[in-house]
């Protein structure tokens, strides 16, 4: 809960929205190691909100600007537990080993304010994947997520065109990126005929996850749609819908790739996703924080937010990406 560079992803076409600016040429699959120490190498950190799959794909995108700037040695830090605690403590250890930039997607933005602005005063920060707007962050790298959420009710809206109850899902309701594709897909549902029933939080518990679906399915067996708002939610629906025997009578309209999700919109399972340029938040953030660090401040557009376009995938355009997703992890 991911500044111009050299690189973009062919995959996910599109314009930037809002205060952006252009993506990359595409890389081949970069294998260089997120953190190359050598003398003198400039110290900085990529901060992910858990440790889900996910993230790979950013890593990915860190490992090749890693290798683009031999200058910089950056840790690539995954909090175990998903919590706000472990993220802080993650980021206090940091600043202790005397970081000059951290790129972090806030568990808790709302709650974690006073602790970005204490890092933001230690070493230059900004924000990916979700964003604190309120906060003293620098810039924010990431998706759209309201965009992203419209995105989402519109392939709910196709996936029951009759109309229904949804249920959503998502790992922590306050972080910025799930308040904001919510906040899209109620927009994207307005006078329709389609009823949000509840949003359930798992606390990026992937076991609750799925058990949060298994009880709603049996407590709401009229749901029409489940929306599952985090990466790992998708897979987590899906095996819930799996061992309740209600494929293909309950829809299914998620965010990410994670190979699961992939697999169950190919088969049809799943209806749609709604996938991001994780590869994107770690490329461009590390290039960003190693310009910031060297007081090159020309890539901050007036809203300080840099937001990278996201793409819906069907069974119809599911194979086409899994190719060039496999090109971009290395496969």
């Amino acid at each position: 809960m991911v500044l111009a560079g050299s690189i973009a992803i062919a995959m996910l076409a599109g314009c930037n929205k809002g205060n952006e600016t252009a993506s990359p040429p595409a890389p081949g699959a970069p294998t260089a190691p997120s953190a190359t120490p050598s003398g003198g190498a400039v110290p900085l950190a990529f901060v992910t909100n858990n440790a889900s799959d996910y993230w790979t794909i950013a890593h990915k995108g860190v490992d090749a600007a890693s290798k683009e700037l031999p200058n910089v040695n950056v840790q690539f830090v995954m909090p175990a537990d998903g919590t706000a605690a472990t993220q802080k403590s993650d980021v206090d250890d940091l600043l202790a080993k005397g970081v000059k930039g951290i790129a972090i997607s806030p568990v808790d933005p709302n709650n974690q304010i006073q602790m970005l602005n204490d890092v933001a005063k230690k070493t230059i920060l900004i924000t990916q994947d979700s964003d604190a707007a309120t906060s003293d962050r620098v810039c924010y790298i990431g998706t759209d997520n309201h965009a992203a959420g419209l995105m989402a009710g519109g392939l709910i809206k196709e996936a029951i065109p009759q109309g229904g109850k949804i249920m959503m899902f998502v790992g922590a309701r306050d972080a910025q990126n799930a308040k904001d594709r919510e906040t899209g897909i109620r927009d994207a549902l307005k006078g329709s005929n389609i009823t949000v029933v509840d949003v359930r939080t798992d606390d990026a518990d992937h076991a609750k996850a799925k058990s949060n679906v298994a009880d709603a399915l049996v407590k709401t067996p009229d749901l029409a749609c489940l929306v599952g708002l985090w990466s790992y939610n998708g897979p987590a629906i899906l095996n819930a819908v799996k061992d309740a025997h209600k494929v293909g009578q309950v829809k299914i309209v998620c965010f990410d790739e994670e190979d699961e999700t992939l697999a169950g919109v190919k088969d049809g399972s799943i209806y749609a996703t709604v996938v991001q340029q994780p590869y994107q938040f770690g490329y461009q953030g590390v290039k960003l924080l190693n310009d910031l660090v060297a007081g090159k401040k020309d890539g901050i557009p007036a809203g300080k937010q840099i937001f990278i376009p996201t793409q819906a995938i069907k069974k119809d355009n599911v194979d086409d990406f899994q190719v060039k997703l496999n090109k971009l992890r290395g496969r």
